[in-house]
């Protein structure tokens, strides 16, 4: 598929050692060390770039001085090009994750690689293993503002009419309508929130589905590229690839909310809503009968 936001595999292997091109492997360490990686490619994962003090694990770190650190220990500067991959069948969005935070942090050239590391293996393409070691960059973050919202202002939103914003929930529709996940103290979504399930985009060979595709998807379940969109999950990391899946589909006002339901949930002065007979009958339960 051609599309600016995305890299094909072909097109990877012939960029493979030219300067300023910087590969991003977002699986764990292992996975990245001893299972093989697309060669030159460094390894980080978005634990990396979460909040050491907070309780809601999808908080980015709000020390600029460190992510820049963080960032720049990639090899990545200013005018990089930045391509990131993952197994797209073994991880939860995390491409999208990695992608959605350098461009908040300002990055302009960013691409996802289509088919990640399962097709790049599928097609017998090169690959090392260990550590790679780069030079570090001279990256400069630069915040836009744009590709995020923080809890507050979301909070505000939904307490008033909000017709040209629309709030998606990209967990399973199980979680939405109300089932109780560990770790969570309530249950539920955001009112007025509507689930479009983060894992609906991808062929069997991991690439992102047709386009035009995605787009009737999208249309059907109201969305209109001239909305603004404003995406949460668990933790920001499945909204955040839904987030991507949106860019590709043409929308441009579209925002993450990193905290997502881990800070949202905690934080009883802000409202939730449970579909509760809806979930029962997703699961499959009877309702228990009313006493006479």
């Amino acid at each position: 598929m051609t599309h600016p936001l995305l890299i094909d595999t072909e097109t990877l292997q012939g960029k493979l050692g030219r300067p300023g091109l910087v590969i991003i492997d977002v699986r764990g360490k292992a996975a990245y060390e001893f299972g093989g990686h697309i060669p030159g490619a460094v390894n980080s994962t978005w634990h990396e770039y979460s909040d050491p003090n907070a309780v809601a694990k999808g908080l980015l770190d709000p020390d600029p001085s460190r992510m820049q650190q963080r960032i720049r220990a990639l090899g990545i500067n200013d005018d990089s090009e930045v391509v990131i991959y993952s197994n797209p069948f073994d991880n939860w969005g995390d491409e999208g994750r990695m992608f959605w935070m350098l461009e908040y942090f300002g990055h302009k050239n960013l691409r996802i690689l289509d088919g990640g590391w399962v097709k790049w293996i599928d097609e017998r393409r090169p690959f090392e293993h260990g550590r790679v070691n780069v030079k570090p960059g001279t990256f400069v973050i630069r915040i836009n503002k744009d590709a995020a919202i923080l809890k507050d202002e979301l909070r505000a939103v939904v307490k008033q009419s909000h017709p040209q914003v629309v709030i998606v929930d990209a967990r399973s529709l199980e979680e939405f309508l109300g089932k109780e996940v560990s770790g969570i103290p309530r249950a539920g979504h955001i009112p007025s929130a509507i689930n479009i399930a983060w894992n609906g985009f991808l062929n069997q060979n991991a690439t992102v589905k047709d386009l035009q595709a995605i787009q009737s998807g999208l249309e059907d379940k109201g969305l209109h590229p001239d909305q603004e969109i404003v995406c949460y999950c668990t933790g920001g990391v499945r909204s955040a690839w839904l987030y991507v899946v949106l860019k590709l589909a043409g929308f441009q006002k579209v925002r993450n909310y990193a905290g997502s339901w881990w800070e949202w949930s905690r934080d009883f002065a802000c409202p939730v809503e449970k579909d509760f007979q809806g979930l029962q009958k997703v699961l499959g339960v009877d309702a228990p009968a009313r006493p006479s």
